[in-house]
């Protein structure tokens, strides 16, 4: 079984072609171990969204998501508003989605606590 820890522990390592397209069966393990994420756009990403009690705390979430994403060097697509971040996360270099996706959705869940 794959869990939020094991995903987030793994680094995002360069990508390119649809060969790294996370299969069926893969994706879903993934996404057993990430409940609070909704698979979007016919299954070429995850999204989800982070609420929090003020500005100032959002902020702070985006500013940790954004140095993670820098060293990483893999960056997710955020809607950002007063109390709430939505991270939509999808490999571009591969057409969809991507283990590197599932990395950095268990970082961004572990910097909230889940």
């Amino acid at each position: 079984m794959t869990t939020a820890a094991d995903l987030a522990a793994r680094r995002c390592q360069p990508l390119k072609g649809p060969q790294h397209l996370l299969s069926d069966e893969v994706l879903g393990r993934c996404m057993e171990a990430l409940p609070a994420w909704d698979i979007v756009e016919d299954g070429k990403a995850i999204r989800r969204t982070f609420r929090f009690a003020d500005y100032h705390r959002t902020m702070a979430f985006v500013n940790a998501l954004a140095w993670i994403a820098h060293a990483e060097d893999h960056h997710p697509d955020l809607g950002v508003h007063y109390d709430r971040v939505v991270v939509r996360d999808s490999t571009h270099d591969v057409g969809g989605l991507s283990e590197n996706d599932v990395i950095c959705a268990a970082k961004a869940d572990a910097l909230v606590g889940r």
